[in-house]
C-alpha cells in the first residue's frame, strides 16, 4: 500500500492470485524456467491480445533481440526507430550489430512521425520499430503500409502498451513480432520480464529456438548446438505473477485510464500544463504513465523547478525519455546523430511523468494536482 506521506512515481499493484500462484511454484519445486506457469502466462498473454503464439523471455529488452535475431537483422543493416524512446529499443539493434537509425516523433500523439520514417529509408533498412510511447498506439496504417511498400519488417515495441487498441485491433497483433515488457512499472507487471508474440508457426519457433541456447525443439536433449543462442527464458515464478496480472489486466487498464482521467480534471485550469494527446476513437490509450509537458511561458517556472518542488512535497517524478540522437553511447557505436529532432528534444526538455500507479486513490491525485497548482500560483520574487 503506498503512503499518504511519499508518493512514489509508480509501484506494482500487486490485487489478485501473485501470492496462491508463486506460492504454488515454490511448494512444488517449480521455480526456474519449466513449470506449468510460463505456458499458462504465455497463453493467457496471447490470447489477451489476440494473437496466436507467444514466447516469455527475462526482460523486454531482450525480447527486442530476439525478435531481431529471428528476422535475420545484423551488421549491414539498418533499423528505423523513434529517437522519443527507451534507449533498451536502440540497444537491442546494437547487440544484433546493425545500426539504428532515428526519426522525431508527432508533437501531439509523441509517437514515431509516418512521414520522418519513409524519409529514412535505404537499402541497407530491413526493419521499423514503433513504439507505442505512454501506452498510446502509433500509426499503425500508415507505418505498416510504407513498410509493406518498402519490403520492411515491422516489430512493434508494445513495452508500454498493455492492452491498447488501435481500430480495434490489441497492441501486439499488428506486426510480425512485437514485444513487450512486464518491468516493475507496466500496467501489467511481473517485476522483471518480457514477451514477444507473433501470428507465425515459423517465427514462433524460431523465438523459442534462439531464445533457449538453440536446443532443438524437436528432439531429445543432446548438446550440441548447430547456431549461437541465448539464454533469455522466463522463470516459473515470474510467469506465475503474469499469469495473475492478466486475470486482472482489463481492471488495470481501467485504473490507469480512471487515474488519468481525474489528473486531467484536476489540472485542466493550470495553464501551462499539455498532456499527450487522449483516446479517441482509433486509438485506446491505456496511459502507462500520467505525463505532462510544462510551457514555462504560460505556467511561469520551468519542469525542473517543478519537479524539485514536488520532491521538496514528498511526490516522485521522473524526466521523460532523452532523445536518442542525445545519446553518447549510440554516437560511439556510430549512429548518425544528424537531423531535425525538434519534438523530440521538446518533449525531452520539458515533460516529466507523475506517480501513476493503477491502484491510486481519487485523493492522491488530488494532492499531486494541488501542488502543482498551488505552485504554478507562487509569485516570483
Amino acid at each position: 500500500m503506498i503512503e499518504d506521506k511519499f508518493l512514489p512515481v509508480c509501484e506494482p499493484s500487486l490485487l489478485g492470485n501473485e501470492a496462491k500462484y508463486v506460492s504454488d511454484a515454490v511448494s512444488t519445486g517449480w521455480i526456474s524456467s519449466s513449470g506449468k506457469y510460463v505456458q499458462a502466462f504465455e497463453t493467457s498473454f496471447a490470447n489477451y491480445c489476440k494473437v496466436e503464439y507467444a514466447v516469455g523471455v527475462c526482460n523486454g529488452t531482450v525480447a527486442i533481440h530476439l525478435a531481431l535475431r529471428a528476422l535475420d537483422i545484423g551488421p549491414g543493416d539498418e533499423v528505423i526507430i523513434p529517437s522519443f524512446t527507451m534507449i533498451s529499443t536502440a540497444f537491442a539493434i546494437c547487440y544484433t550489430g546493425a545500426m539504428p537509425v532515428f526519426v522525431d516523433c508527432l508533437p501531439d500523439t509523441w509517437n514515431m512521425d509516418p512521414d520522418a520514417f519513409r524519409k529514412k529509408i535505404t537499402s541497407k533498412t530491413k526493419a521499423v520499430i514503433p513504439v507505442h510511447i505512454m501506452g498510446l498506439m502509433c500509426d499503425m496504417d500508415a507505418i505498416s503500409n510504407i513498410a509493406s511498400e518498402y519490403g520492411i519488417k515491422v516489430i512493434e515495441d508494445a513495452a508500454e502498451a498493455h492492452g491498447a487498441e488501435y481500430k480495434g485491433k490489441r497492441s501486439g497483433s499488428l506486426s510480425e513480432i512485437s514485444c513487450f515488457s512486464f518491468f516493475a512499472n507496466k500496467n501489467l507487471s511481473t517485476g522483471e520480464g518480457g514477451m514477444c508474440l507473433t501470428h507465425k508457426p515459423e517465427l514462433f519457433d524460431k523465438l523459442r529456438y534462439f531464445k533457449n541456447l538453440c536446443f532443438p525443439l524437436d528432439a531429445a536433449r543432446e548438446y550440441i548446438h548447430q547456431d549461437i543462442g541465448f539464454n533469455y527464458r522466463l522463470s516459473n515464478l515470474h510467469a506465475a505473477v503474469g499469469l495473475a496480472q492478466v486475470e486482472k489486466a482489463d481492471e488495470y487498464k481501467k485504473m490507469r485510464s480512471h487515474n488519468n482521467m481525474l489528473y486531467r480534471k484536476f489540472l485542466k485550469e493550470v495553464s501551462g500544463i499539455q498532456f499527450q494527446k487522449d483516446s479517441d476513437s482509433i486509438y485506446g490509450h491505456v496511459h502507462w504513465m500520467n505525463s505532462i509537458i510544462v510551457d514555462k511561458t504560460k505556467f511561469g517556472k520551468n519542469r525542473d523547478e517543478l519537479m524539485a518542488y514536488l520532491k521538496e512535497n514528498q511526490i516522485d517524478s521522473r524526466k521523460l525519455f532523452a532523445g536518442m540522437h542525445r545519446q553518447p553511447s549510440l554516437k560511439k557505436y556510430g549512429c548518425d546523430m544528424s537531423g531535425d529532432y525538434a519534438a523530440t528534444d521538446f518533449l525531452s526538455e520539458n515533460g516529466l511523468y507523475l506517480p501513476s500507479t493503477s491502484n491510486l486513490k481519487e485523493a492522491q491525485i488530488a494532492r499531486v494536482s494541488d501542488t502543482i497548482f498551488n505552485f504554478a500560483n507562487i509569485k516570483v520574487s
